[in-house]
């Protein structure tokens, strides 16, 4: 069979784009298909995990990444019962190269990934190209079927990658079945003009009966606000300022941002709990949300996607370089990224179980003394935490062919 490429993946995001810039520096030519015109959507997970900074400086790009404005968090604190603020997760204590999380817009990540597949002979990025179908023969997939400005085209490849996210496509279509887990929240995004007390701290906020996390940013707070799955059109209902009074009351010191606030600047995220049974047919192979959609609990949904891009890679390079892949191979990504995913979703859904206690009660919630006490008196305990939130169960480090020195400027 003649194919246009050897691999076509499915999806601009951050998987999909560090899948197709490692494989095309590794000598495999690589079409990514983006839907939309560029990059420039807001909300898409701005976190960058130290394991992603180390792999970017492993390909040469964390120079270029330094141009990029982002602000870092090194900690996540929670209120105790005496009204301070302890430290929960300490990602400053790390020994790593990277010991802090790097807050960066997403857009700014991808174009950066972009400029970097410019360079690469084996790389080409589709804008505006949606996919709308798989091509197959008999039981193996062979490439996909896509809307573009020129009209419907296929696109005939030995491996497809769906990375289009949560709500992919390609695995429905490809009939890939998903086991959905109860998630009691959905969240709305938000962004409010300020500048919180603690600049690098990551911390909930409480009013009476609502529930916030703040994330601080070079000149506003990116804010979460956690509500009850499916109540979103009754807290609109409510109105713009009993809104707006929540905020204040959990973070006086926004008050000021909070009064230009609308509910249209209000994001409703469907947070959604889930896994492929299997991750992969003939000539397929899912990553990211589009092999297990994450909660935002932890905002490590983003750094799985790349690990899972980068093993990914890794296994399936030299197969699809020499024209013998083979169902073993596509299967060997899910056995070596099953284990974190399963670990990180079960951590995920006993928090889940915290939070919905939080939702339903008005008490003030702290963190008990006795606990409080014992992280103050030995504060390595949060370097555990951070080291499962910066780096995972599995860190995945880049094919070294794909490896770059720094100081290379990239197109654009």
């Amino acid at each position: 069979m003649e194919f246009d490429t050897k691999c076509v993946i499915a999806g601009g995001g951050p998987a999909g784009m560090v899948a197709g810039l490692l494989l095309a520096r590794c000598g495999v030519p690589v079409v990514v298909l983006e839907k939309h015109a560029d990059f420039l959507r807001d909300f898409r997970g701005d976190t960058i995990h130290p394991s992603t900074l180390q792999l970017l400086d492993e390909l040469g790009l964390m120079s270029e990444f330094e141009k990029i404005n982002f602000s870092t968090v090194s900690q996540a604190q929670f209120p105790s019962g005496d009204g301070s603020a302890t430290t929960v997760v300490n990602l400053a204590k790390l020994k790593h190269p990277y010991p802090f999380i790097a807050m960066a817009p997403q857009w700014d990540f991808l174009n950066l990934l972009a400029r970097a597949g410019e360079a690469e002979d084996n790389f080409e990025l589709r804008m505006n190209c949606q996919v709308l179908d798989v091509l197959s023969e008999g039981d193996r997939i062979v490439g996909v079927r896509y809307s573009s400005p020129d009209g419907i085209q296929d696109l005939k490849a030995l491996l497809t990658i769906a990375a289009d996210g949560r709500w992919s496509r390609v695995r429905d279509v490809a009939g890939i079945a998903m086991k959905d887990y109860s998630v009691p929240l959905d969240v709305w995004w938000f962004k409010v003009p300020g500048v919180l007390k603690r600049p690098n701290a990551l911390s909930p906020a409480f009013a009476q009966d609502k529930t916030f996390v703040l994330i601080p940013r070079s000149d506003y707070v990116q804010t979460a606000m956690l509500l009850p799955k499916g109540m979103d059109a009754e807290i609109r209902a409510q109105g713009v300022d009993a809104w707006r009074r929540s905020i204040v009351e959990a973070a006086p010191e926004l008050t000021e941002g909070v009064s230009k606030l609308s509910l249209d600047d209000a994001k409703l995220l469907d947070v959604k709990l889930n896994r492929a049974r299997r991750w992969w047919r003939s000539g397929l192979l899912c990553i990211g949300d589009a092999a297990h959609a994450m909660s935002p609990v932890g905002g490590v949904g983003i750094n799985l996607a790349v690990q899972d891009a980068v093993a990914a890679a890794r296994i399936l390079a030299e197969p699809l370089r020499t024209l013998k892949i083979s169902d073993r191979d596509v299967a060997n990504v899910q056995n070596r990224r099953l284990a974190p995913t399963i670990v990180v979703q079960s951590i995920q859904r006993l928090m889940h179980l915290g939070l919905r206690r939080v939702m339903r009660g008005s008490e003030e919630v702290a963190l008990p003394a006795s606990v409080a006490s014992l992280l103050r008196r030995f504060p390595k305990i949060g370097v555990i935490p951070a080291r499962l939130l910066a780096v995972g169960v599995i860190q995945e480090h880049s094919p070294l062919e794909a490896r770059r020195t720094a100081g290379n400027d990239l197109p654009g």
